[in-house]
């Protein structure tokens, strides 16, 4: 074999290599874009009901409870959960407040009980300080609010990532 022919497969194949490398370390990856269309699809889904009124059991735009909004939320990218969010709290990976996302699921103790989920919402935006969750709240209905605010932040239970 020639020193020429014998560069050029060496050539070949580092340019080869190189191609495959640039693929696996790709920012936009399929798997990891289509997780991010999936968030951005639940958190628009949760927000399309955004001032529907709280109803204990509903499930419709003329009343939903928080364990339902988060149940249709993900239901609409094709991700069953249970109905309620003692049992939605059961589901995916353990996150800690202090690293949430958008997308995250967060549960909260609101009754007597400081240990007992009664409660969840949706993480809609999350930077340092200010975690935005959408929920379904009995007195607001839907709405937004800040994890770190002076009542969410007592009553945090636990975090999940679904996805």
């Amino acid at each position: 074999m020639s020193v020429g022919v014998g560069k050029t497969i060496y050539q070949l194949f580092f340019y080869v290599f190189l191609i495959l490398v640039l693929v696996h370390f790709s920012s936009c990856s399929p798997t990891r874009k289509i997780r991010s269309q999936n968030i951005n699809q639940v958190v628009e889904t949760a927000k399309s009901f955004r001032g529907t009124p709280y109803r204990y059991g509903g499930t419709t735009r003329a009343g939903i409870d928080c364990s339902a909004l988060v149940y249709l939320s993900f239901n609409s990218v094709g991700v069953a959960l249970p109905r309620t969010s003692a049992d939605q709290s059961k589901i995916g990976k353990k996150v800690s407040i202090h690293n949430l996302e958008k997308g995250d699921v967060v549960f909260f103790a609101t009754g007597k009980s400081r240990r007992k989920v009664t409660h969840a919402g949706i993480v809609t935006s999350a930077r340092r300080g200010d975690i935005q969750f959408i929920h379904s709240s009995t007195s607001l209905g839907v709405t937004e609010d800040n994890v770190y605010s002076n009542y969410w932040s007592k009553r945090v239970v636990r975090a999940r990532r679904i996805f």
